[in-house]
């Protein structure tokens, strides 16, 4: 009974450290559906490929996104006709790279601010090594779905019409159709956005109010389920077990790999996540943990099917968890 009311303790105090930024990145995501028109944005970035991939995983400081919000925005990125190099240094980099992260991150481990300005440089180097990558298959179509493919190919046919810009789509669910999941046809889509576009102000703050929500509902089902399983672990796993993994250089940041990929809890509150492992884990298996989760987790990876096939999805995958590893294992063995 004593190690089930800590495990109760341990539950509800992850939970209230963390709803606070939970709500708070869900409505900056919101109010990025009225006020960001990404066309223009596009036309500024830099069209050289590296330069592109930093710049696109540098965007997140203008789109506070986590993971289930920074999907729908580089799939409109895709078929808006940015370069590959831009959208995946976005998608890879936006749940990290973001104001709210880093607050939050800061907020979680203030007595260890080097894992805040890791976690960052880190997130920020490998979405830009694989945007660069990327950017070398001159026909990304192959390794799109069927409906961002066909959009894409619209897209190079035709110009650009700024004065037809639809907003920027950021949540999981487009606003006024929270009970459908997310759109994949390009037709529906544009559909979507538009009429959404065309209401009253009142009308649309109505939908924000109504897309919140309903990502609360969908982000904090998970984060209830990512701190029930940090409770569990460190409560009811025997301590011998914890410490002998947690110290090891390898297994730990192994480990906590794992961990980030299976838990796929956001990114707006997994510092607090991995605070509790803080203790008994090394410095590169948190970092580690930090960087992979909001780049690739369960979650995260059911979303990138509306956008690539499975072969892009395990590219990517591969992609972010050996640099991860390379730069955590380093971390562990001749900094820490």
């Amino acid at each position: 009974m004593t190690q089930l009311n800590s495990a109760f303790t341990l539950f509800f105090s992850l939970l209230v450290e963390a709803i606070p930024f939970l709500l708070l990145g869900v409505l900056f995501s919101g109010l990025l559906q009225f006020f960001v028109d990404e066309r223009r944005l596009l036309a500024i970035l830099p069209k050289n490929p590296l330069l592109g991939a930093f710049a696109g995983s540098c965007i997140g400081f203008l789109f506070p996104v986590c993971e289930c919000g920074n999907v729908p925005v580089a799939r409109r990125m895709l078929m808006q006709g940015a370069p590959i190099s831009v959208a995946i240094g976005f998608l890879l980099a936006a749940p990290t790279i973001n104001p709210i992260v880093i607050w939050a991150t800061w907020t979680a481990f203030r007595d260890q601010p080097e894992i805040v300005f890791l976690r960052v440089g880190f997130s920020l180097a490998i979405a830009t090594i694989i945007g660069f990558i990327f950017s070398a298959q001159a026909d990304l179509r192959p390794f799109l779905q069927s409906g961002v493919a066909s959009a894409l190919t619209l897209k190079q046919s035709q110009p650009s019409d700024l004065n037809q810009s639809p907003l920027l789509q950021s949540g999981t669910y487009f606003l006024g159709q929270s009970a459908k999941p997310l759109i994949t046809d390009p037709s529906e889509l544009q559909a979507a956005m538009m009429a959404s576009v065309s209401k009253p102000k009142s009308f649309r703050l109505r939908l924000l109010l109504e897309n919140t929500v309903q990502e609360m509902r969908e982000l904090g089902g998970v984060l209830i389920l990512g701190s029930a399983i940090a409770a569990l672990v460190q409560v009811f796993v025997p301590r011998d077990i914890i410490l002998s993994l947690g110290q090891s250089p390898v297994t730990s940041i192994l480990a906590m790999m794992l961990l980030a990929g299976v838990v796929s809890i956001c990114s707006t509150v997994d510092s607090f996540f991995a605070l509790s492992f803080a203790s008994t884990f090394t410095s590169g298996s948190l970092v580690a943990f930090l960087v992979f989760g909001p780049m690739i987790d369960l979650k995260g990876v059911g979303l990138m099917l509306s956008i690539f096939k499975p072969r892009a999805i395990f590219y990517l995958f591969a992609l972010a968890a050996q640099l991860t590893f390379a730069l955590t294992l380093f971390l562990n063995l001749y900094i820490s």
